[in-house]
C-alpha cells in the first residue's frame, strides 16, 4: 500500500520524470512516405548538392552583370530540363539568354532579370534597367546544402519539410527509431464506456479517449486497454499483462482514500515508485515509477487535471523516451490582459488563450479540475512559482503553447 503523500517540489518532479525516461531503442528502415513524426536514429546526410547546379529562380533573362543598363540581343532560349549540350558556348558582346524557372544557367551568366522587370522586350532583344544587382535571381549550386552536410540530425523528429529535403535528395528510405508502445487505461467502478448506457450515478470514461487523442496529436501511438478490474487478484493479473508495453498510463485510483487494490496490484507487480505527489495545483496526486522495463505514469482522475499534466509532464518524457533531442518545454512571452489570483505556497497551472501576443486567462482562473469546457476554451497554460499570489494586468508572462514548443536545452517555465 502507498504511504501518505509527500509532495515533491515541481522542478524536482520534472527532473525525476525525465530521469525515468531512459531506454535503449531499436531502429528500423522505412520509406519516407511513412516517416512523418518518426525520430531519426542516425544523422541523415546530403548526397547531392542543393541546388545541384546553378539555376534560375524565375522566368526571365540571364546575362553578365557588366551589361546592366544596356540593350541585349537574345542568343537562345534555355528551358528547365534541357541537357547541357552547349557547355562551351559563351555569350557574345551584348547578348543574353532567355531562361525559364529551374533551368540551368550557363557559367558565363551571373545575373537574371524577371521578364516583367525588363524594358523594351521584343522577340530578339531586351533592355536591362540599371538598378539590377549582380547575382539577382540566380540560385547557385550548393548554396543551401553541400554533399555530406547533415540533413536531419540523430534524435530529430521528421516533419513535412524534412520529407521535402529527403525527396529532393532522392532518398526514399530512412533509418528511424521504432515507436514506443503505450498502454492507456482507467480506474473506477463508476465508469462506463461511451458506447454503454450510463445512469445518473455513473460517468462516461472520457479520460482514456482524451489522453489517447492527445498523444496521437503529438505523434505517439497508444492502445486503449480498458478499465482496471475492481478486484485485487484480477487487477494484479491485468497489470502483469501490460508489462509488454514501454509505457503504462493510468488515470484515477492513486489519491489518498482511493481503492487500495490498484496500488497493491502495481506493487505486487514490482512497481518501484520514483515519486507520488507533486506540489502543484491541479495534479498533486500524480505518481510515476518503473515496473520491470515499463515506465508507469499515474494521472489523477479528473479530466482537466489529467490532460494538463499529460501536456506538462508526460509529453516531454515520451519525447525523450522516443529518442528525441528536443524534449524541454519552450515558452513564448505574452502580456496578461486581466489580473487574477493564484494560490501561494504551490505551483499553479493556469489555463488561458494567447492571441496576438496577449494572454487571456480562462474564466478568470475560476474553474474546477473536473471541468472539461475549460480545456476547450484554452490554447495555452501559464505556470506560476510557489511564491506567486497574483498575476497583474499588463504583466509579462511566460506561456506554454498546448500544441507544444520544445527545445534541446532546458528553460525556466515558471512565472
Amino acid at each position: 500500500m502507498f504511504e501518505k503523500l509527500n509532495y515533491l517540489d515541481f522542478n524536482e518532479a520534472i527532473k525525476k520524470s525525465l530521469e525515468l525516461s531512459n531506454t535503449t531503442l531499436n531502429s528500423e528502415i522505412i520509406p519516407i512516405a511513412f516517416s512523418l513524426n518518426k525520430v531519426a536514429s542516425k544523422d541523415i546526410l546530403c548526397v547531392k548538392n542543393l541546388p545541384a547546379f546553378d539555376n534560375s529562380a524565375m522566368d526571365g533573362f540571364a546575362f553578365k552583370s557588366s551589361d546592366v543598363g544596356k540593350t541585349l540581343k537574345i542568343k537562345r532560349a534555355i528551358f528547365a530540363g534541357d541537357k547541357d549540350t552547349n557547355s562551351d558556348e559563351l555569350l557574345g558582346k551584348l547578348e543574353c539568354y532567355k531562361i525559364m524557372t529551374g533551368a540551368k544557367v550557363p557559367k558565363d551568366a551571373d545575373t537574371i532579370i524577371a521578364i516583367e522587370n525588363c524594358l523594351n522586350v521584343t522577340q530578339d532583344s531586351i533592355t536591362v534597367p540599371d538598378d539590377i544587382k549582380k547575382g539577382s535571381n540566380l540560385r547557385l549550386e550548393a548554396e543551401e546544402l553541400k554533399v555530406a552536410d547533415v540533413l536531419i540530425k540523430k534524435g530529430e523528429k521528421i516533419n513535412s519539410s524534412h520529407i521535402a529535403l529527403l525527396a529532393s535528395q532522392g532518398v526514399v528510405m530512412v533509418e528511424v527509431y521504432k515507436q514506443i508502445s503505450i498502454a492507456v487505461l482507467s480506474t473506477g467502478n463508476e465508469l462506463k464506456e461511451p458506447w454503454q448506457t450510463a445512469s445518473n450515478e455513473e460517468i462516461y470514461n472520457c479520460n482514456s479517449f482524451a489522453i489517447i487523442a492527445q498523444l496521437n496529436e503529438k505523434g505517439f501511438n497508444a492502445t486503449y486497454c480498458g478499465v482496471i478490474p475492481d478486484d485485487l487478484e484480477k487487477s494484479t493479473n491485468f497489470i502483469n499483462s501490460l508489462k509488454k508495453y514501454d509505457v503504462i498510463i493510468t488515470s484515477g485510483g492513486i489519491s489518498m482514500g482511493d481503492a487500495d487494490f490498484v496500488a497493491d496490484a502495481f506493487l505486487k507487480n514490482g512497481l518501484e515508485v520514483a515519486f507520488h505527489g507533486v506540489n502543484v495545483k491541479p495534479g498533486r496526486p500524480m505518481m510515476m515509477g518503473k515496473m520491470d522495463n515499463s515506465l508507469v505514469i499515474c494521472m489523477p482522475g479528473n479530466p482537466l487535471t489529467a490532460m494538463v499534466n499529460i501536456n506538462l509532464f508526460v509529453i516531454p518524457m515520451l519525447k525523450k523516451l522516443q529518442g528525441e533531442n528536443a524534449f524541454y518545454h519552450g515558452y513564448i512571452k505574452a502580456i496578461n490582459q486581466s489580473s487574477f489570483k493564484t494560490k501561494k505556497g504551490r505551483v499553479n497551472i493556469v489555463l488561458g488563450r494567447v492571441q496576438n501576443g496577449n494572454f487571456y486567462v480562462t474564466d478568470n482562473n475560476n474553474y474546477g479540475s473536473g471541468m472539461i469546457t475549460a480545456l476547450y476554451k484554452s490554447n495555452s497554460i501559464l505556470v506560476t512559482n510557489a511564491s506567486t499570489s497574483n498575476i497583474e494586468l499588463n504583466q509579462d508572462v511566460k506561456i506554454l503553447d498546448l500544441n507544444g514548443i520544445y527545445f534541446e536545452d532546458s528553460t525556466d517555465i515558471l512565472n
